[in-house]
């Protein structure tokens, strides 16, 4: 279990709802990956990450799958591209991420409560 934080501090993370639009290989990581367009609706846009989900993904299944991720972290750059958003999974037993999503279809840009 992690340090407490105070709930304020948890409110400063802005976890958004997205729709992937395109999905690339990502040869050039370290580790098997995936460059992925979230599109996060008007407000946000579409935003690069990647992500180490090649086990459990294909591209084309992940085209017009909504996903979670954080939309406030600064980007970093991971190899040639740069990482705007950080994609959320958990790990399976197995240790390869699991992404998380909502369970029914919402608006993209939707913030988590």
């Amino acid at each position: 279990m992690s340090d407490e934080i105070a709930f304020e501090d948890f409110l400063k993370i802005d976890i958004r709802v997205g729709t992937v639009v395109k999905a690339e290989p990502f040869p050039e990581a370290r580790k098997p990956a995936l460059k992925l367009w979230v599109d996060f609706g008007d407000k946000i846009g579409v935003k690069k990450s990647s992500a180490q989900i090649t086990q459990h993904y294909t591209i084309e299944g992940l085209i017009g799958r909504q996903l979670m991720a954080v939309v406030n972290f600064p980007s970093r750059q991971i190899g040639p591209i740069r990482s705007e958003v950080l994609v959320l999974g958990v790990a399976d037993l197995e240790g390869e991420i699991i992404l998380l999503s909502p369970n029914q279809d919402v608006p993209n840009g939707g913030r988590m409560h």
